[in-house]
């Protein structure tokens, strides 16, 4: 399957089914911050959500995929300490601010240092009218910042902590993408650095779960979490494995950007499910990130 897929680089068929995934990838994201977000605390719904997609990547890593090549070591670990990082932060920021606070401005500020990234590494241009949908999504995410330092008085001691974690998420975010970009195009075959790379990464913040859960009154029942962490693990391996092989089949910012439509999915997450209050004007700012994401996905065309 691997071979097949790898056929999909550099052709028209491939840049639309690298927008499809970065689409999916959007939805998929949208869900798994909910559910770690959710009831439990985050830091234990991550561990959860980890072990479990460590546990599932790891027979295909150990017998489907082919083993990594010598090159491939370094490239893993490298992608195992940004993640560990991002993760902590996204963790903090979810402890001190509303999920659709945080969501947001992680992943749109994510995408801004994604297609910065993709410009450095990979030589990647946008089109003016991209450059336009980029602007966009700016003013979404920090009228978005704005808006919340001005109207969540409640929580504002906790709010600018928030905010600035977000931020630091979100550069993460763009590192990681960028970073795995490179992973996921490094062997011949995609799988053997997804599956990899899900299997190693699954196994750190099961321990910081393990370290927190003790001190937690009252302490969160285990089967509950349990069942999180897996449906959380598998909308996990859905959901960045769409993403890291939409960077394999066209460019990568555009695949980072156009995953940001999950701001307005995670929005109505965070008002139907989590009941957390959303507004008018949030709704329409989180709706002007989407539009300039959408404009980055579809206006590289112009230029075709």
């Amino acid at each position: 399957m691997g071979d097949w897929l790898v056929s999909f680089e550099g052709t028209p068929a491939g840049h639309w089914l690298a927008l499809g995934l970065a689409l999916a990838a959007a939805f998929l994201h949208a869900v798994f911050g909910a559910l770690q977000k959710g009831r439990h605390d985050p830091w234990l719904s991550r561990g959860a959500i980890d072990l479990c997609y460590g546990l599932m990547a790891a027979p295909v890593a150990l017998f489907l995929v082919p083993r990594p090549e010598p090159h491939l070591w370094p490239i893993l670990g490298v992608a195992f300490v940004i993640h560990t990082v991002y993760k902590l932060l996204q963790a903090g920021a979810y402890v001190r601010g509303a999920y659709t606070v945080v969501y947001p401005i992680t992943r749109g500020t994510g995408a801004l240092f994604a297609v910065a990234g993709a410009w450095v590494l990979f030589s990647e241009t946008f089109t003016a009218l991209q450059w336009l949908g980029v602007m966009g999504l700016l003013a979404g995410i920090f009228g978005l910042a704005l808006y919340n330092l001005r109207h969540e008085r409640a929580a504002r001691s906790t709010l600018l902590a928030a905010i600035l974690l977000a931020l630091a998420t979100g550069f993460f975010v763009a590192l990681y993408t960028t970073w795995d970009a490179h992973g996921v195009r490094s062997p011949r075959d995609p799988f053997t650095f997804l599956a990899w790379f899900f299997m190693i990464d699954g196994f750190a913040m099961p321990v910081i779960a393990a370290l927190r859960w003790p001190a937690l009154e009252p302490r969160p029942a285990l089967g509950p979490l349990f069942l999180r962490g897996v449906s959380g693990g598998a909308v996990a391996l859905l959901s960045f494995g769409a993403i890291m092989l939409a960077t394999r089949f066209d460019k990568v910012g555009q695949a980072a950007v156009l995953r940001e439509t999950s701001s307005v999915l995670a929005a109505l997450i965070g008002w139907l499910v989590l009941r957390e209050p959303v507004g008018m004007r949030r709704l329409v700012l989180m709706g002007l990130i989407a539009l300039g994401a959408m404009i980055v996905g579809f206006g590289g065309q112009e230029a075709g």
